[in-house]
């Protein structure tokens, strides 16, 4: 006999079948984060990102700052609209950076460092175009570490801090995305 005690085999049964029931309504109430559809005469989330116009980010000319900034606004432009032109602005995101670079792993017998570690610091805003009013406040950062794959190769050391300042820049601009997407669904 395999089930010796009908009444277990019954609330086994009845507890599967309302688990599944229950996940059957719950998949009806859920909304793709990055979906056009809504449940709501709202814009969808993809239409509300793609409605930000993003502000140029402040760095000077002469700074290997610069080309991180143009890099990561290239980023949030992109993952905001999709690569699509981006319709009339509702609102504009104002982005600040920082970067630091240090040495992780030094090699012993030159000083020099071996592996070194990349970070981007940034502070946005978010604020409605209409009213001036901030809705988003907040900061983010990444981390990433290069290798210099010998001290005598002057144009792979150069290659690999590219190389982590735009993945860095990759990493800021999916944080960012994530929390604007997050005030869009639930307005915080």
């Amino acid at each position: 006999m395999l089930w010796p005690d009908r009444n277990a085999a019954r609330r086994i049964v009845l507890t599967v079948a309302g688990v599944t029931l229950a996940g059957g309504v719950l998949a009806g109430c859920f909304q793709p984060l990055y979906g056009s559809a809504s449940f709501t005469n709202a814009p969808g989330i993809a239409e509300s990102l793609s409605k930000i116009d993003v502000a140029q980010i402040a760095a000077r000319n002469d700074t290997p700052d610069s080309r991180v900034a143009v890099e990561l606004r290239n980023q949030l432009v992109f993952d905001l609209t999709g690569g699509a032109a981006p319709p009339q602005p509702t609102h504009r995101l104002i982005v600040n950076i920082t970067t630091t670079r240090l040495p992780i792993i030094l090699d012993t017998e030159t000083g020099r460092p071996d592996v070194e570690d990349y970070g981007i610091n940034a502070s946005y805003t978010l604020a409605e175009i209409k009213t001036g009013k901030q809705v988003v406040s907040s900061q983010t950062f990444a981390r990433v570490s290069y290798d210099i794959p010998g001290q005598q190769q002057r144009f792979a050391r150069a290659r690999g801090l590219r190389d982590a300042e735009n993945r860095a820049a990759k990493v800021i601009a999916d944080n960012i995305r994530a929390r604007l997407a997050s005030h869009f669904v639930a307005g915080t």
